[in-house]
């Protein structure tokens, strides 16, 4: 089975272990970040649901609900970065295309929110 072939049969896969090494590297690339970001008034936003939050949460972290999102973009200032986390980065990553559409310019997606833990 030459190369083409295999990735004719196992793009699926291939696609889908790309995306997680994306979303693994970039977290650890917003970790190391982390710090220089708070320097600079970055506002921390965990995007999952009440009850998750509830339950448990990092430090310093704002709650808004990702189906909230919308209607409270005004706790969030736009001058200042601002890190996105939920339980995966999956709700994050909407996040950060909801805020990156309404004019946020230094949004990050830090993924899990115990990775603000580190």
């Amino acid at each position: 089975m030459d190369l083409a072939e295999i990735v004719r049969q196992y793009w699926p896969l291939i696609l889908l272990a790309l995306w997680l090494g994306y979303k693994w590297w970039n977290s650890k690339r917003v970790a190391a970040l982390l710090p220089e970001l708070k320097k600079q008034g970055a506002v921390l936003v965990d995007v999952r649901s009440a009850a998750e939050y509830a339950s448990a949460s990092a430090p310093g972290t704002l709650n808004i609900p990702l189906q909230e999102l919308g209607g409270r973009l005004a706790e969030i200032p736009k001058n200042v970065p601002v890190v996105l986390c939920c339980a995966s980065g999956t709700r994050s990553g909407m996040a950060r295309m909801v805020l990156k559409k309404n004019g946020y310019q230094q949004v990050f997606n830090i993924g899990a929110w115990s990775n603000f833990l580190r």
